[in-house]
């Protein structure tokens, strides 16, 4: 009886020592959860930076951080224009759920609905995160007005931004505005000015007892370009247009790397995933035609791969092997499962989410999806207006009815949005073609016939789901008298 005391004994203390050594784990749980940086360049074609293969662009502290983690070779943006495409990489959503179709001008009914739950409302509200937005916004039409939401709205509790392009210049903007204060007119080129205001942030602004959640949206290389002269002076020699083009994003590199530096000065490295990519692919333009998609077909604002294919590049030491590349079809959508799956939350279970983690990439396995991915651009100039992958395989579908050309969201255009239908077929193997030369459609008639299927059901999906917005003109004269047409 004595021996079975004894050992009673003994379990006891040492289920208390257990707990003892338990307890401070969990208590301390929240403060393990890994910082988040997302960082998006704007309009960066696929064969824009140095890593992914540009030979005359300087890029040297994106270069660095490739070597430092994971460079994707089949990123995807959500959308081949800029609004959409942050609506998705904030919400795991195909960016027409919530309605945001195009460019969100400046006036736009359109806005990021506050029923729109962001990853940055997940990580702050769910999970104790410190949140800070700085740069270029996009996501409402009345920016810094009571009636569309503000980053405020969508989780930050900091932010630093604009709500599409710095004015009336990338150099020495006065649409600045901080925390519902406009903060006047500053001096230096905007890249810059951004990269300063988020190293102040996590200096002297977050509370560094919390993990912390930074979105850097960058203007460049977007246009109207203004490059330093230190930066164009690193291409000698070449026409105007393309040392301004090319010194544009060796200037966003650099203000990438004055982040960087202040990452690892702070001895925040470790605890910190950074994931860097291009809102959508490079905006050719008469005045700047430079951007370039390497391989890839078209640009901006279209549905083949030069459009949505974009850099993307992660890195989290301890948990991604440094230097390594990956040809897995990644997408922004996979940002808010990835992201909660990583800080132990849960997605919203009240809507659909796009999306999936990608977590298993990390380890070097594939990532499984049920969902494939989809975009879709009813304001683009050319035929393919819906498309969707599925491994090596990408269909395209143009929409019927009227067509509807880059411009602002109407009464008409919604109406014509909820009645389009899919028609016309293109099938391309990705694998095999990745510059979508050789329409495989009609060799290909089971499978075509299948992707269609799928297609269509989560088009129907979407087109249901999509809100109405109310009619609206642009209040400019001079866009009055083209037809509202926004030229953005």
């Amino acid at each position: 009886m004595r021996g079975n005391a004894l050992a009673s004994l003994w379990l006891t203390a040492c289920a208390m020592a257990l707990c003892l050594v338990a307890a401070p784990a969990i208590a301390e749980e929240p403060t393990k959860r890994p910082n988040f940086i997302v960082v998006v360049a704007d309009d960066l074609g696929y064969g824009d930076l140095a890593c992914y293969g540009n030979e005359q662009i300087r890029t040297p502290n994106l270069d660095r951080f490739a070597t430092q983690g994971v460079r994707l070779t089949q990123y995807y943006s959500p959308a081949p224009v800029c609004s959409p495409a942050r609506a998705g990489l904030m919400t795991g959503r195909t960016p027409q759920r919530g309605g945001i179709h195009h460019v969100v001008a400046p006036g736009s009914p359109m806005y990021l609905p506050r029923s729109e739950i962001t990853i940055a409302t997940l990580l702050n509200k769910e999970a104790g995160y410190t949140t800070a937005h700085c740069g270029k916004w996009h996501l409402n039409g009345h920016f810094n007005e009571p009636d569309h939401p503000q980053p405020s709205d969508h989780g930050f509790d900091y932010w630093f931004s604009t709500q599409n392009n710095a004015s009336p210049s990338h150099r020495n903007p006065d649409n600045f505005v901080r925390n519902g204060k406009p903060v006047g007119p500053l001096e230096g080129y905007s890249a810059l000015i951004v990269a300063d205001e988020a190293t102040a942030w996590l200096r002297d602004h977050r509370n560094p007892q919390k993990p912390f959640f930074l979105y850097v949206c960058f203007h460049e290389p977007h246009e109207p370009i203004a490059a330093d002269k230190q930066f164009t002076d690193l291409y000698p020699g070449a026409k105007p247009s393309l040392a301004a083009h090319h010194g544009n994003i060796s200037q966003m590199d650099e203000a990438f790397g004055r982040i960087m530096r202040a990452v690892d000065e702070l001895g925040l490295n470790d605890q910190t995933l950074v994931w860097f990519v291009s809102d959508n692919g490079p905006a050719v333009s008469r005045q700047h035609p430079h951007g370039s998609a390497g391989p890839l077909r078209e640009r901006k604002g279209h549905l083949y791969e030069g459009g949505i294919r974009v850099p993307g590049i992660i890195r989290w030491p301890g948990h991604i092997a440094a230097g390594t590349t990956s040809d897995e079809p990644v997408c922004g959508v996979d940002l808010l499962p990835t992201f909660c799956e990583i800080a132990r939350i849960k997605p919203p279970a009240d809507r659909a989410i796009d999306g999936t983690s990608i977590l298993p990439l990390f380890a070097g396995k594939p990532i499984r999806r049920t969902v494939p991915l989809y975009w879709q651009n009813n304001f683009t100039r050319t035929a393919p207006k819906v498309a969707m992958r599925e491994g090596d395989w990408k269909i395209l579908a143009s929409l019927d009815g009227p067509a509807l050309h880059p411009t602002d969201i109407t009464e008409e255009r919604i109406n014509t949005i909820k009645t389009a239908q899919p028609q016309r077929y293109e099938l391309y193997n990705l694998r095999q073609d990745v510059g979508e030369t050789t329409d495989l459609a009609s060799r290909e008639p089971e499978r075509l016939q299948a992707m269609a299927a799928r297609l269509k059901a989560m088009y129907r999906q979407i087109q249901e789901e999509t809100p109405r917005w109310p009619a609206w003109q642009d209040p400019r004269p001079e866009m009055r008298r083209s037809g509202g047409v926004q030229t953005q």
